[in-house]
């Protein structure tokens, strides 16, 4: 068994033994005295009590007070004038409390230290103020521990504090700093109503019990990191004006933030939520930070409201959850999810990249305000200036979204490159995509003009970014990489497929065209296959766009019959003559029927009998019938040319209509 280290002022021995207790009494020496307050005797003690007036400096480390002597000490401090007692600088570590301590309305002048103070009966500091520094650092609260209505004007220290019973800090006000680091509350904490004016530190403290902040309000920083929250924590209403620290703490049970409102960012990082986490009507004017926290039986967050950025990146859902969100922005960065979730949103733009799930997950915009428990509505004041509660998906990079479904969606600034089973990701209501841009002038020789059609964001990027883009191409933002037709035709036909299977014939066709296109401007496929691609979208858009082909077929049409007039059509009906030769004995006369070859046209060939029969030849060769026509030798190629590819482009325009028809 180790001696005890006797302690560094001189101190009474009042007691000691060599064999069991060497050091004795540890109370400091009363000055002009060599013992404690507690062993003087009672001429002594009167003595040195009569010395004090109020105000007085007091210096009583290690001694150990009863009740009754503490009055006695107290007796001449009281001041009559204010009725209060009134103390200089007051000096109590090491000191023990045997049984109620009371300081209600005490004012201490100078610093107050209670540092390792042992407090066997109620410490009661009720209404006490403290101009100065104040220390509990190690003191230990065996019983009732009450700060309610205190007042401290300078640091308040209560670092690795123990409270075993109850520690009322009810209305209590804090100037200056104050820290509970690494304080034990063994039992129901309140800082209810308590006003934090500097700064709040709790970093590590552990409450075995009930936690109760409710509209408490934290002017400065507030640091709850590692802290650990056996029972309820409540901070309903609480107000935190600048940064709100929860970095991994620990809330074993019911956390609740109710209608608490956060100025500054919440710092709420790798804090882990056993029980319920309950954010109605809080309002974040600043980010609100939940990177890597873990909520594992939370059923429902919100609806609370964040006017920055609210951050679930690497967090973890380990239940059904039903989320209700009013931010500028969300990130869900590679966020898991254990169970169905459903999302509802509304002013937000949202990150899913590389989210994790395997069970149904639903994104949807709320087109209404959130309505809270209590039958009204969330407050929105933050988004005052927003255009309207639209969603925004920006990501959907790395996520298998075959059980992912979007509901009035605007994902026209989505990212999906890299995203699996696109094919199975449904659409439901009004979800948007990006189009072309609008007509854009000339360039160089050629008027720019693209079909209207849903298109990727992607694409945009990739567009934006070749040599002599056109404007209205939307330029890729920081961190969106650089893809090309090759990673984009595959998503084009995923996405085609999805919304054929939801039976959306127009997005379907739309992505269809976006898939031809990357595929025609990929570098993976022979040059043969690509002008087949290009002839193709030339001459009909894919067999999606009737007006081209139709505008193909009637100028090939006036090409045929404009030829057919210069060249096809013969000068004149060549003219039949018969030949024949009678036998000299009589018999069967033989006749030879011949007709004159088609002469060339010599003369006018632009004549409206001309261009009648030109417009015969025309219009059986698009249904692929002979007119039967005299024609020159050009004429014939003519023909035969007209009868190969018009009835082609009939058949183009014929799909075309089809496909329109289907839309």
């Amino acid at each position: 068994m180790s001696t005890p280290e006797p302690p560094p002022w001189p101190h009474c021995a009042h007691g000691a033994t060599p064999a069991d207790d060497p050091v004795g009494c540890r109370g400091i020496h009363i000055p002009g005295r060599t013992t404690c307050l507690a062993h003087l005797t009672d001429t002594d003690r009167n003595a040195y009590l009569a010395s004090l007036t109020p105000g007085a400096d007091i210096d009583h480390r290690g001694t150990t007070f009863t009740e009754p002597l503490l009055r006695a000490l107290q007796a001449p401090l009281h001041d009559s004038a204010t009725d209060t007692v009134r103390f200089g600088n007051a000096r109590f570590e090491s000191a023990t409390f045997k049984h109620s301590a009371r300081f209600q309305f005490a004012t201490f002048h100078g610093d107050a230290l209670f540092q390792f103070a042992t407090f066997h009966g109620d410490a009661l500091f009720q209404f006490a103020t403290f101009k100065h520094g104040a220390a509990f650092m190690s003191a230990t609260f065996r019983s009732v521990a009450g700060f309610h209505s205190a007042t401290f004007h300078g640091d308040a220290r209560f670092q690795f504090a123990t409270f075993e019973r109850n520690a009322g800090f009810k209305s209590a006000t804090f100037e200056h700093n104050v820290g509970f680091e690494l304080a034990i509350f063994k039992r129901g904490s309140s800082f209810e109503l308590a006003t934090f004016k500097r700064g709040a530190s709790f970093v590590a403290a552990t409450f075995h019990s009930q936690a109760a902040f409710n509209s408490a309000a934290f002017h400065g920083r507030a640091w709850f990191e590692t802290a650990t929250f056996h029972r309820g924590a409540e901070f309903e209403s609480a107000t935190f004006e600048r940064i709100a620290g929860f970095e991994a703490a620990t809330f074993h049970c019911g956390a609740r933030f109710e209608s608490a409102t956060f100025t500054g960012n919440a710092q709420f990082g790798l804090v882990t939520f056993m029980g319920n986490a309950g954010f109605e009507a809080a309002a974040f004017t600043g980010d609100a930070l939940f990177e890597s926290a873990s909520f594992e039986k939370t059923d429902r967050l919100g609806p609370l409201a964040c006017a920055g950025q609210l951050v679930l990146s690497s967090a973890t859902f380990g239940g059904p959850v039903t989320l209700w969100l009013a931010a500028r922005r969300l990130e869900c960065r590679r966020t898991r999810w254990a169970a169905t979730a459903e999302i509802r949103l509304r002013y937000t733009t949202v990150d899913f990249a590389h989210a994790v799930f395997e069970y149904p997950l639903t994104i949807a915009a709320e087109p209404d305000p959130f309505v809270l428990t209590d039958g009204s509505e969330l407050a929105e004041t933050a988004f005052a200036g927003a255009p309207g509660p639209d969603v925004r998906l920006a990501s959907l990079r790395g996520v298998d979204a075959a059980h992912l479904v979007l509901a009035d969606v605007d994902l026209s600034p989505c990212l999906f490159t890299g995203a699996v089973h696109l094919d199975q990701l449904r659409l439901e209501g009004a979800c948007t995509f990006g189009a072309t841009p609008p007509p854009a002038g000339w360039r160089r020789w050629s008027p720019v003009r693209f079909t209207d059609r849903r298109v990727l964001a992607e694409e945009h990027h990739w567009r934006a970014g070749r040599p002599g883009a056109v404007r209205g191409w939307n330029v890729a933002v920081f961190g969106a990489g650089r893809v090309g037709p090759l990673q984009l035709a595959p998503v084009y036909r995923a996405l085609r497929k999805a919304f054929e299977d939801g039976k959306h014939e127009p997005g379907a066709a739309d992505f269809y065209y976006g898939e031809m296109e990357m595929r025609r401007h990929a570098n993976d496929i022979p040059q043969a296959e690509r002008w087949l691609l290009t002839a193709y979208w030339a001459l009909s858009g894919y067999g999606l766009r009737a007006s081209r082909a139709l505008a193909w077929l009637g100028a090939g049409m006036l090409l045929t019959i404009g030829l057919l007039m210069a060249f096809g059509i013969a000068q004149d009906s060549p003219k039949q003559t018969a030949t024949g030769t009678v036998p000299p004995g009589g018999g069967t006369v033989t006749f030879e029927i011949d007709k004159d070859d088609p002469k060339n046209p010599t003369s006018d060939r632009f004549t409206g009998e001309r261009f009648e029969k030109a417009l015969n030849v025309t219009l059986n060769s698009v249904v692929f019938r002979s007119s039967g026509q005299d024609l020159t030798t050009a004429g014939t190629y003519i023909e035969m040319a007209s009868r190969l590819t018009e009835p082609v482009l009939l058949g183009l325009a014929v799909l075309a209509i089809r496909n329109r028809v289907k839309r």
